[in-house]
């Protein structure tokens, strides 16, 4: 099987310095996509200190990023980071749950570096090898679709990340390809990150409330995964290539919720 061990830097330093725009624009459209649906199920408000646009796009390295919390959605970020018309561009939507249900977190990402780059994964919030029922509930009946894409789409390249932390976190069922910018691949890309939005959505509707005496400890977990996560991803070192390490820093307090000024669900 075909398998990608490159670093982002890395892979990005070794391609040739091409405009991505298009790609990017696609891309964007499709977290657009998905966001309208979060949208429509959530009361959501946007969190004040979230940094917003910043850098020089479309004249050089740019971003902008979004946070919003509400009643359920305890942090849900959406941005995206980079510069298309050299090569890279880095995309986020994920939807970190309120303690009130006990359903993973959303998380998804698209790269351009050049090539096309996707992740999925829903986020687990109890231990897989711990809690039978927990996998069984969110994991197990993915495992026929998630081996299907991996036979159906030879060219798609699983990216194993140099980072043991980042491999930790992922999921049984998670989703981290490389694919070509080919429109059926951008296409593909589209279908399945729906497929999955629609069936987090559902399990979001059908879920049991958790009892108000467990809510404080999954809530205390589930930030601490947050920060662990957006402190020690290591494509952290674009930010600091593109914008210094103070910008890098407040974007990834962005990420985890360290600047936010809106409560947390109760």
């Amino acid at each position: 099987m075909k398998e990608t061990l490159q670093h982002v830097e890395q892979m990005l330093d070794e391609s040739p310095v091409i405009d991505v725009t298009e790609t990017f624009e696609q891309l964007r459209g499709i977290l657009a996509e998905l966001k309208a649906k979060i949208d429509a199920r959530f009361e959501l408000t946007p969190e004040p200190s979230a940094p917003g646009d910043y850098g020089t796009h479309p004249d050089g390295p740019g971003g902008r990023l979004d946070a919003y919390s509400g009643p359920e959605i305890d942090w849900m970020v959406h941005s995206w980071l980079g510069n298309p018309s050299a090569s890279f561009a880095n995309l986020h939507l994920t939807v970190w749950l309120g303690p009130q249900v006990n359903v993973p977190h959303l998380g998804i990402a698209l790269l351009v570096w050049p090539e096309g780059w996707f992740y999925q994964d829903f986020i687990p919030r109890a231990s897989l090898v711990q809690d039978g029922d927990y996998f069984d509930r969110h994991y197990a009946p993915l495992d026929a679709d998630w081996l299907a894409f991996k036979e159906k789409n030879p060219d798609f390249t699983w990216f194993t990340s140099r980072t043991g932390f980042i491999r930790a976190s992922l999921s049984p069922n998670a989703y981290c390809y490389s694919f070509p910018r080919a429109q059926p691949h951008i296409d593909t890309v589209r279908e399945l990150l729906h497929a999955r939005v629609d069936r987090w959505l559902s399990w979001v509707d059908e879920a049991e409330p958790v009892p108000a005496e467990e809510r404080p400890a999954l809530a205390a977990g589930d930030l601490a995964i947050r920060r662990n996560i957006a402190e020690r991803d290591p494509a952290n070192v674009m930010g600091v290539r593109y914008f210094g390490q103070e910008l890098t820093d407040r974007l990834v307090r962005g990420l985890w919720g360290g600047d936010r000024t809106l409560p947390r669900p109760a």
